[in-house]
Parts: structure tokens; sequence; C-alpha cells
């Protein structure tokens, strides 16, 4: 019975490998998309494009541009001298936003007044708009209370202190918030996917297309050696991925992993349950790999957009939240994410590892059942 199977898994490691452009394919993408997505995958916004149309001219205001320079944020790329030209800027992408004075802010000041100045933000990009105006606004209060606090000292002719609020924020396990810790994890459960799913797929289809499958079909094994034989080369390409764009992660992008490295590799075995399970599934309705990898498409695209990958799931309406609950990509995203920058353990991760568990058992029963079916 094992000599059988083993047979099978060796002979689709040389169908595998014996092909030059299939060894790269299995080994060199996972690499190249690991570094792409780490540089790509970024909601950090940094080195705004801004552009100065100064009417006023003063010292006030060209100091508070002065203090959109100095932040690590902001980069003054131009300035201009019509309205004209503002909405050039903005309708172009020149820059991301335009800091207007009007004449007579630098007067406000001195006389006391509240003095006014207009911020324009490209917001065709929502989320960059918001992190924008989320700077803008800390330093115009930065701005501001260190002005009032100058003119005070100033009006009362001695040192006196306000009482003040000191926040001092403190971020848990990504210290520097960078998005890039957060991404990279889920890059590597996206990577997985689509290397497992598609090869899968495609290599179970490649047998009915060839006509080997009926070979496979008279021979005598059962069907479950059959699918054992199959599925396990694709399993251990799959750890063999997780291995390595986990070791590219750590080592060239410096994603801290903190947890243990069994429990990521035994959660990774509960994921490869589903993949290879829908694989399989779809191996049973493909004739053709062209349609293997149509359909499988078809599975990842909004599986990655429903996992919480990109958006988070407490976002989406309730109806689509409930969705989610069938979707293993996101007890995984969650696994992987806990396992690499919380480094915690199975007592808390043990929620998502049972959801794993069951919804693999269940994917992959009835995908074995429909392929002894097909092949019946």
């Amino acid at each position: 019975m094992f000599e059988r199977i083993r047979q099978i898994i060796i002979k689709e490691f040389i169908q595998i490998l014996r092909d030059p452009r299939m060894r790269t394919l299995l080994f060199l993408p996972p690499i190249i998309q690991m570094i792409i997505f780490g540089y790509a995958a970024s909601t950090d916004v940094k080195n705004i494009q801004m552009a100065v149309y100064d009417l006023d001219n003063t010292p006030e205001s060209r100091d508070l541009v002065r203090e959109f320079t100095y932040s690590d944020y902001f980069h003054v790329k131009h300035y201009i001298y019509t309205d004209r030209a503002a909405e050039e800027m903005i309708d172009k992408s020149d820059v991301n936003t335009v800091i207007r004075f009007n004449l007579g802010f630098g007067n406000d000041l001195n006389a006391n007044r509240q003095a006014q100045a207009q911020l324009i933000i490209d917001g065709s990009d929502s989320n960059t708009a918001a992190v924008i105006s989320a700077y803008a606004n800390q330093i115009m209060e930065r701005y501001s209370s260190r002005l009032l606090d100058k003119r005070v000292q100033v009006l009362l002719n001695r040192s006196i202190r306000f009482p003040k609020i000191d926040l001092r924020t403190r971020a848990w396990f990504n210290e520097n918030l960078l998005s890039r810790d957060f991404f990279i994890p889920g890059v590597i459960a996206l990577i997985v996917t689509v290397v497992t799913l598609l090869l899968t797929s495609m290599a179970i289809v490649k047998e009915k297309e060839i006509g080997t499958i009926e070979q496979l079909i008279v021979s005598p094994i059962n069907s479950w050696e059959l699918i054992l034989g199959k599925l396990l080369p694709f399993a251990l390409i799959g750890l063999f991925d997780i291995l390595l764009v986990t070791v590219v992660g750590v080592f060239w992008f410096d994603v801290p992993i903190r947890g243990n490295l069994l429990l990521l590799f035994g959660s990774a075995i509960l994921y490869l349950l589903t993949t290879l399970g829908i694989g399989l599934f779809i191996s049973t309705i493909a004739n053709t790999q062209q349609e293997a990898m149509m359909t499988a498409f078809f599975f990842i695209f909004p599986a990655i957009l429903l996992s919480g990958f990109v958006f988070p799931i407490y976002n989406m309406p309730k109806l689509i939240q409930y969705i989610t609950y069938v979707n293993p990509i996101r007890y995984f995203l969650v696994i992987i994410r806990g396992i690499f920058l919380k480094g915690v353990g199975i007592e808390i991760l043990w929620p998502q590892m049972m959801a794993l568990f069951a919804l693999g058992i269940v994917i992959f029963t009835l995908s074995t059942l429909r392929f002894r079916k097909r092949l019946g």
C-alpha cells in the first residue's frame, strides 16, 4: 500500500522537476513575488508632494510652511502664484496637496485674530487623503499651540505654565507601525495559496489532457492512494515555499518572527488541507489546464478580498462578514500574523486552527468523494 503511494509520489516529483521551466516556476516566482509585494504592499504615506500658494508671503506664512517641510512627511515641490496653476497641479497629480495663504494671514496672527489657511488635497485616493489631512491637522495644532504659548508669555511678560496633557502612545508588536511588517506575513499566505491551488488543479487536469489518467485508473491502486500520491508532492512543495518566502521576509525585509516555527508549519499543514482540497475539486470540474487556471483565479481573488489582507473584515457589511467565516485564508492570516508579530501560541490561536481543521476536513472530504466519483 505505502509502496504504491511512494511510487506515485516519486513519479510526480520526476514529472514536476524534469522540466527546467517548471523547476524555475516552482521556486523563483515565490521569491520574486515576495520581494515585489514586500516593497509595493504598503499603506505608509510618506514624501507627500506639496505645492505652496502664498499670497501673503510674510514670515508667519513661511514659518508654517517650514513646519510642514521639517516633518518627515511633506516635501514642497512647487511654489505657485495662480489659482489655475493649483488646479493643474492637482489635476495632473503633480502634487498631492496645495497649501494656500491669502493676503493678511500674517497680520491676523499679529493682531491676535484667527488666521485662515487652506489645504487642498487630492481626494481621488480617499485613504491617502485622510492620512494627509490627519498629518496636516497635527502640524497645525502643534504650530498653533506653540504660537499661543509664545504670545501669552509676551503679553503677561512672565513665564507661566499652563496645564497640558502629555499623551504618550506605545504600539505593541509593531513598534514602528510599519505596514510592511503587517503585510508581508499575509503575502506568505497568498503565495502559498496561489502556488498549491494552481499546481494541484492543473497537474491533475494535465493527466486528463495527455490521457494518462486512464492508465492510473486501470492500475492496481485504490482511488485514495492515487489522491494521496498526487497531492502529497504539492503539499511538500507548499511547505518548502513557506520556508523559502519566510526566509526572504525575515532576512531581506527584517520582518520579526517572534513565535514558534513548528506552530507555523503545523498550521500551514492544516491550511494546505483546504487549498489542496479546493485544487482537487477544481480538477474535477475542469477539462483543460486553461479552464483550471481560470476557475482557480475565480476563487482566489474573492478569497483574498474577503480575508482581511487589505480591508478589515469589521468594516465590511454584516452579510459579507458572515461569508468570510467559510474563507480559510481569513483564519490562516490571523495565525501567521499572530506568530510573526505577536509571538502568540496555540493557547491563543486554537480557535483559528480548529476552524482550519474543520474546513479542511469538509473541503477535502467532499473533493475526494467527487474525484472518486469522476474516476468511477
